[in-house]
């Protein structure tokens, strides 16, 4: 904290301090980004042009928010980024459960602290990362959970039911000042949600009987899954009514925006970042399985496709990689042959329509090896491939899998007259680890256009006529 800061709140006001509601602050925030040329939301990616401007006109207008999309759209870490817009810091009342502004006190602590210490009572300073507080609504979640419950130790003490200072505050008061976020909204009870909707509206709650006019100044932001929240009828009207912005997520549109949210994203160690080498065309290839499995029938749609598929994928991949590198201690990159390992990572995420037990791992290895196609497709020129399949009209055969090693796949390309050349024009690099990845990359693409064959055997793959 910086030592320079008003520490009583004579010296706050001799400071100039000025409060503003938490609305305001983010407004204004905004508006001076906005005119500065500053990127609001830099971590979000594909939004630019349709969920970040409606955010930016909703928190314009002073409106409360609810993000409405599937799992995996970055709403949670939307409405983290909101939280940037705040004020670094503000004064708080020493002590104060409910962050009361020293200047406009709403709870009895602070009321009476000021009004015994004047200008001398002491403050603190709370940071904006410090004003965010989020529960992932569950059936479970009661109305003290939020609002709040009288203390029986309180009262053990000596304190009577009717006084406020009994009062144990829940996470929404304690987030006065601040953001709080309900996850999945629709998941509360009904009683729940009228609390929420009085508090939002009249700022009244009711504790076991207990009533008091508790001015919150909190943002109360929501996440809901489209269908719990259109077509089921969970939500209450008086509560949908409050929110003033009912903004639609999505997944990103493009493979290169899904591939700069996975680099961003994906955990990173240092040893696996300087052993394993990731070809561009395997990173599309991540992100087109996770495009066409949200495209598939196969797939429950209205659960949604995570992007969390495709970071997890391509986590997946890289540790492969490493794992085949640590062992034969030399750098590496991801195999076409090891795409085979992102069943695993993959199975968990998707939510499949009804289908026969086991055939959940043949859906998706179909899905990847479409993805495969696609790619090769888009990146490779069949004619320039012409002397490939000659050599294999002519008896070639290319054994691959993680017991080959780069330098025997590198031999068959060289074996090849300007094949290298093809390669690298496809990966650019002349590392022997990328080459190999391409090479197999080459196969499996002439095999999905059925140019070559492909057998399979209990510890690898052999391309053949």
């Amino acid at each position: 904290m910086n030592t320079s800061l008003p520490k009583t709140i004579g010296e706050l006001i001799e400071f100039g301090y000025i409060t503003k509601s938490v609305k305001q602050e983010i407004r204004s925030n905004l508006i001076s980004k906005l005119q500065n040329g500053v990127n609001v939301f830099p971590q979000i990616i594909g939004f630019e042009e349709t969920v970040i401007p409606q955010i930016q006109n909703a928190i314009l207008a002073g409106q409360d928010i609810i993000l409405l999309g599937e799992r995996g759209q970055a709403k949670s870490k939307i409405i983290r980024n909101i939280i940037e817009l705040f004020d670094e810091q503000i004064p708080y009342v020493a002590g104060s459960e409910i962050n009361d502004d020293p200047l406009y006190p709403i709870s009895k602590f602070a009321k009476d602290i000021i009004s015994e210490m004047g200008n001398s009572t002491p403050i603190e300073w709370l940071h904006r990362h410090q004003r965010y507080s989020e529960k992932l609504a569950t059936p479970d979640v009661s109305v003290a959970d939020l609002i709040g419950e009288i203390d029986p130790i309180k009262i053990a003490e000596g304190l009577y039911l009717s006084d406020e200072m009994a009062i144990h505050y829940g996470m929404v008061p304690r987030a006065n000042r601040g953001l709080f976020c309900i996850n999945e909204l629709p998941d509360l009870t009904e009683r729940i949600q009228v609390s929420l909707f009085n508090l939002m509206q009249e700022r009244d709650i009711q504790i076991k009987g207990h009533k008091i006019r508790l001015n919150l100044d909190v943002i109360i932001v929501a996440t809901a899954n489209p269908e719990d929240y259109t077509n089921r009828g969970r939500i209450i009207t008086p509560l949908k009514d409050r929110y003033g912005a009912q903004i639609r997520t999505h997944y990103p549109d493009k493979i290169d925006q899904e591939i700069i949210i996975i680099d961003q994203e994906y955990k990173r160690f240092p040893d696996s970042e300087q052993l394993v080498k990731m070809p561009s065309f395997m990173k599309e290839i991540i992100a087109e399985i996770t495009h066409l499995a949200r495209k598939s029938p196969e797939i429950n749609q209205r659960s949604g496709v995570s992007l969390r598929v495709s970071i997890a994928n391509y986590e997946t991949l890289i540790s492969q990689a490493y794992r085949r590198g640590i062992v034969n201690n030399y750098a590496t990159s991801p195999r076409i042959s090891e795409l085979k390992y992102l069943i695993a990572s993959s199975i968990g995420k998707l939510e499949l329509e009804t289908v026969e037990e086991g055939q959940e791992s043949k859906i998706i290895g179909s899905i990847i090896d479409r993805a495969v196609l696609n790619i090769f497709l888009a990146k490779i020129n069949p004619e320039q491939l012409t002397l490939i399949l000659e050599k294999f009209e002519t008896g070639l055969t290319v054994d691959v899998g993680e017991n080959i090693l780069d330098n025997q796949l590198v031999k068959k390309v060289d074996s090849i007259d300007g094949l290298r050349n093809i390669l690298y024009g496809i990966c650019n690099s002349e590392e022997d680890c990328v080459l190999a990845t391409t090479f197999e990359f080459v196969l499996e693409g002439l095999h999905q256009t059925k140019k070559i064959g492909k057998a399979i055997n209990d510890k690898s793959e052999v391309y053949t006529i």
